[in-house]
């Protein structure tokens, strides 16, 4: 029973993380005008793009963690 309820904690710690980075990500788009205009936007598109995919991958694998019995 412990087991579960362990599962589900790590589950949902996984999930709240994968938020924090979407949130991180955020602020990278409020700066990306700036990125634009020095000259830097791919870069900052690339450390969006890898916000987002580390992010939903996190939410993912702590969604199935949860789900799992």
């Amino acid at each position: 029973m412990a087991d579960a309820e362990e599962k589900q904690e790590k589950g949902g710690s996984l999930m709240f993380a994968g938020l924090a980075v979407w949130v991180a990500g955020l602020l990278v788009l409020f700066y990306l005008p700036a990125g634009f205009r020095l000259g830097h936007q791919y870069m900052f598109a690339l450390v969006l793009i890898l916000l987002a995919a580390l992010g939903a991958g996190l939410m993912v694998r702590g969604w199935r963690m949860r789900r799992t019995e």
